[in-house]
């Protein structure tokens, strides 16, 4: 122990002395022969380089994940700009159908004009009252607009039904499909007088046709304009089956699928305007 003691003790003391002399050494063989030297160092950094390699890479690893992380956070602004994006695109979508739609439903109510001076006014269906017992609709026009009780209601290809109450902003639509809609009407070719009656189903029925009357599948029927309630000439369909010696009417309305409608007065001195404004109406 005692020699250990004595070892260290000149190592200390000489210590910097031999690292001076180490240091010239290599400084005077660097100069002295410069092949040597650039081997030691090649030696040195082949050794040394595993070592920083290894060192690196936690580094590398972070950077990595960094510049992962920022890419993912620029996608998900991304993913929400674009789903933004696809929302206001499909609510434009949406709402360009509607408007194609509506467009389409009201150019088709433009087709049909009956041969009768009238005036008509247009309205939305804004409610379907039918059921078992009833086939009925709401408009979402009134007295205020010239609606009135008894007034025709016209679809895009056809008689739809007649006005039975009138309220000041809206008014109730009773379809020629309900059981107490009686519509006098006229069949086929030889213009066959019938009543049409609906029964709470999609096909009315041709009520009081004589027993003689050649009423066949494919004839069209039409108001007859008897009694007054309807003009003459008006759509209603086409005869479509003869069940137990009864003619069955498929209209020419879809009835369950209406969104507009017409709503006409057929008195000659009430003009457009003043059906839309209420002149000559009772309130």
């Amino acid at each position: 122990m005692a020699r250990i003691a004595v070892l260290r003790a000149l190592a200390q003391r000489f210590s910097f002395a031999l690292l001076l002399m180490t240091a010239v050494g290599v400084m005077m063989l660097g100069k002295v022969d410069t092949v040597v030297l650039d081997g030691l160092r090649t030696r040195f950094t082949d050794a040394v380089t595993p070592i920083l390699d290894v060192l690196s890479r936690p580094a590398g690893t972070v950077a990595d994940a960094v510049d992962w992380t920022q890419q993912l956070a620029d996608l998900r602004r991304e993913n929400a700009r674009l789903r933004a994006e696809n929302e206001a695109l499909l609510r434009f979508e949406q709402a360009a159908y509607r408007l194609q739609a509506q467009n389409e439903a009201l150019r088709a109510l433009v087709n049909y004009t009956p041969a009768t001076p009238h005036a008509v006014v247009t309205a939305r269906v804004v409610g379907d009252n039918s059921g078992a017992f009833v086939r009925s609709l709401i408009i979402n026009l009134g007295t205020e607009n010239g609606i009135a009780d008894g007034q025709a209601v016209m679809g895009a290809r056809g008689l739809v039904g007649r006005v039975v109450q009138a309220g000041e902003r809206s008014a109730r639509l009773l379809l020629a499909t309900d059981l107490n809609a009686r519509i006098p009407v006229l069949v086929g070719p030889a213009r066959h007088r019938a009543i049409l009656g609906g029964e709470n189903t999609d096909r009315p029925r041709l009520l009081y046709l004589r027993p003689e009357s050649d009423v066949a599948v494919g004839d069209r029927v039409t108001t007859s304009g008897h009694g007054g309630m309807f003009p003459p000439d008006l759509p209603v369909g086409i005869v479509t089956a003869i069940d137990d010696g009864a003619a069955l009417v498929e209209p020419f309305e879809d009835l369950s699928r209406l969104e507009y409608v017409r709503i006409m007065d057929f008195r000659p001195y009430v003009g457009s305007a003043a059906l839309r404004s209420g002149i000559g109406h009772p309130r």
